[in-house]
């Protein structure tokens, strides 16, 4: 499954040799079909936002504003709906991502960045700034970094007893995930009401107002970390196998999960200070995308475009269940995502394969 056993002519059951240029890749088939079919379904999602709102748009309009021509609907297609879904689909991928690298190393499915803590310490220090008069979009996002990797340093730091036990790792992640919630909910009782109110919703997740000068921004960051993603790509191979044997393969362990779980917690801290805690979003995606495509890690591409597709679904929905009022989209996320929570639970206690 790695580039040498491609180039020695090893070719693992369900996989296909892809040459490109000098170099020989392993492809997991089903992996690419899942892929390519989510990319489908998450396009006609895409269609559907654009279209179906307070006042309704063809298709074939969508298709001139997304093209820049001129249209009749370019006020609310270019305006209100593009540039909100781009923000969805973003950050959707961003927690996807986040959620498949953390998972990876704690070898756990309920290790996600909003259930171990990383997501109420971005939130934790975000809604601190917000109650001491920083409200910048362009600000938020660099704090919800800055408070998510302190989050993760004190989980993992807490949690490593000569190695990384996973149930610990969880355990002790969902003990600073309760005292971070605590510390937020303490700034929004010494902030000022507006502020306060301001960042409640902020907390629910929502892409309410979410604009160009949200996406840009983390475009760019998403874009700075592509390297860094495709070497996790690589290296969560190595995270799969026991210690033992990765140990006697050569591969630095330590350094290794440390990458991977430094990469996810910058993803899932930046997507938090884009558009608040959504929650769930990280704990879903990659398990419903390991459930599709039946591989052995969690599908790094997959995982993405399902979280990129359950933001962009829930946010439609969001929208357009309680019309005219607008629901956050971390609330549709949430009534989804706790039951599954608790089938999580209920699966391990009675020793069912999660």
């Amino acid at each position: 499954m790695t580039a040498n056993s491609a180039a020695a002519g090893i070719r693992p059951a369900g996989y296909a040799l892809v040459r490109f240029g000098r170099g020989r890749f392993l492809l997991h088939r089903r992996a690419a079909v899942a892929a390519g079919a989510l990319a489908l379904v998450l396009a006609g999602a895409c269609v559907a936002y654009l279209c179906v709102g307070e006042s309704n748009v063809p298709p074939a309009e969508v298709l001139k504003v997304v093209l820049g021509q001129p249209s009749a609907d370019e006020l609310v297609v270019g305006t209100l709906r593009l540039p909100r879904m781009t923000v969805g689909l973003l950050v959707g991928a961003a927690f996807g991502v986040a959620g498949a690298l953390i998972q990876t190393v704690a070898r756990n499915p309920l290790a996600s960045p909003d259930i171990i803590g990383i997501s109420q310490g971005a939130s934790a220090l975000t809604v601190g700034a917000m109650t001491f008069g920083i409200t910048s979009y362009a600000v938020l996002p660099y704090l919800s970094v800055g408070g998510g990797i302190l989050a993760a340093v004190l989980v993992y730091a807490f949690a490593w007893r000569g190695g990384l036990h996973a149930t610990r790792f969880v355990l002790i992640g969902i003990g600073f995930a309760i005292a971070l919630r605590s510390v937020t909910h303490l700034f929004l009782t010494k902030g000022d009401h507006l502020v306060a109110q301001q960042a409640q919703i902020w907390m629910t997740g929502s892409l309410n107002g979410r604009g160009w000068d949200e996406a840009a921004p983390l475009g760019w960051v998403l874009l700075a970390l592509l390297p860094a993603v495709l070497w996790a790509a690589r290296a969560q191979r190595t995270v799969s196998m026991d210690d033992d044997t990765a140990t006697a393969l050569g591969v630095r362990l330590g350094r290794v999960r440390l990458g991977l779980v430094l990469t996810g917690v910058v993803l899932a801290s930046v997507a938090t200070g884009t558009a608040g805690p959504v929650d769930f979003v990280a704990l879903l995606a990659p398990q419903i995308a390991r459930r599709t495509t039946r591989t052995a890690q969690i599908p790094l591409l997959c995982s993405a475009l399902m979280g990129a597709l359950i933001v962009v679904l829930a946010d439609l929905l969001a929208r357009r269940l309680l019309s005219p009022t607008e629901l956050p989209v971390g609330v549709l996320t949430a009534a989804v995502g706790a039951p599954y929570l608790i089938w999580l639970i209920v699966k391990g206690r009675t020793g069912g394969k999660a």
